[in-house]
């Protein structure tokens, strides 16, 4: 049986929480059996004792391998809900960007259940990991998971990071659903684009409290030995962080500029457009919507804002007329991971 992208995300996140829930209740139920016999005495527990010598040859082994399973499977619960969240990225990242292209044609229903989809799937994998408060990490907080070791912290980090992606793409289908006489194509272009902006930003920052702490205390048990090579490493690592967000904080700043900068074109009048010869040279079809460049070079509306978001001068006489590439104005989210 085939199924469509949805399914398949679905069935991916709902088979990693329940893979995650299974795994808690095997949990719970080891460690109420270990309590079992706390409460036979006397006679009864010289028995029992007894009883479990006779068996204690058919019964290691199995308890061994059993054991052993366990320990090997636990990074299964982790790896399923990040095919799970990978898979949801994907399908709704294309649909957005779908969307995007369709412009006034675009559904509004589907960006309706996209929006749904998200909030529904992030809902899901907070509840799941209540106790862990997965959630603190969107506000720079740690969460309460202990102990923190490595691979928890590169697990809790990597959740964070999609569900950041994700509360973008929501903000993005809801862009995608104002009425197109609030927000023009053009307007449109600009606000994803500062969306995914503010949310690649926001993904960098996030990882720095798990790091840090993980950084100090990993190596605690040592000693002041441990513990003051343990703040060297986070102080190497803010510096590094701090280098980082730099170029970050660059280029949000000319996303910003181009935010509020007036028009790089304006409308272009009827004697333009038949100077220009009433034909796009993009499209080469007649002029929609003519709109005139500094250069004076007519295009169509959408020919020419498809245009801006790969390159950044004129197509035909190759003037600089922005200082960025529009990349994100199509509505894509960047599959990068910041996962440091």
């Amino acid at each position: 049986m085939k199924y469509s992208a949805a399914e398949n995300s679905i069935i991916c996140l709902f088979w990693g929480v329940g893979i995650c829930s299974k795994a808690r209740f095997l949990h719970s139920v080891t460690h109420t059996h270990t309590h079992t016999h706390s409460y036979i005495n006397g006679s009864k527990c010289i028995h029992v004792l007894n009883k479990q010598r006779l068996h204690v040859n058919v019964l290691s082994v199995p308890l061994f391998h059993c054991n052993a399973c366990h320990r090997v499977s636990l990074p299964l619960p982790g790896l399923a809900v990040g095919i799970g969240l990978f898979t949801t990225f994907l399908y709704v990242n294309k649909n957005i960007q779908t969307q995007v292209f369709l412009q006034d044609r675009h559904s509004k229903l589907q960006c309706i259940w996209l929006l749904l989809f998200l909030i529904s799937s992030t809902l899901l994998l907070y509840y799941t990991f209540l106790t862990e408060t997965l959630y603190h990490c969107l506000i720079l907080l740690s969460p309460t998971i202990e102990p923190l070791g490595f691979w928890e912290t590169l697990w809790a980090v990597g959740i964070t990071n999609f569900v950041i992606k994700f509360l973008c793409m929501g903000i993005k289908c809801l862009i995608l659903l104002l009425p197109s006489s609030l927000v023009s194509y053009r307007t449109q272009g600009r606000w994803l684009m500062l969306t995914e902006e503010l949310g690649q930003v926001h993904q960098a920052i996030a990882p720095v409290p798990l790091w840090f702490r993980y950084l100090v205390t990993y190596q605690e048990t040592e000693g002041t030995p441990g513990l003051t090579l343990g703040v060297l490493l986070a102080l190497l690592y803010l510096i590094l962080k701090l280098l980082g967000l730099y170029g970050q904080w660059t280029s949000l700043m000319k996303t910003g500029r181009l935010f509020l900068r007036v028009e790089v074109s304006t409308a272009a009048t009827r004697s333009q457009c038949n100077e220009a010869g009433d034909v796009c040279p993009i499209c080469q079809g007649e002029y929609r919507e003519p709109r005139a460049l500094l250069c004076q070079h007519i295009f169509c509306d959408e020919c020419i804002a498809l245009w801006f978001n790969r390159e950044k001068s004129c197509p035909l006489c190759r003037t600089v007329i922005t200082e960025k590439v529009y990349k994100w104005r199509d509505g894509a989210t960047s599959p990068h991971l910041q996962i440091y």
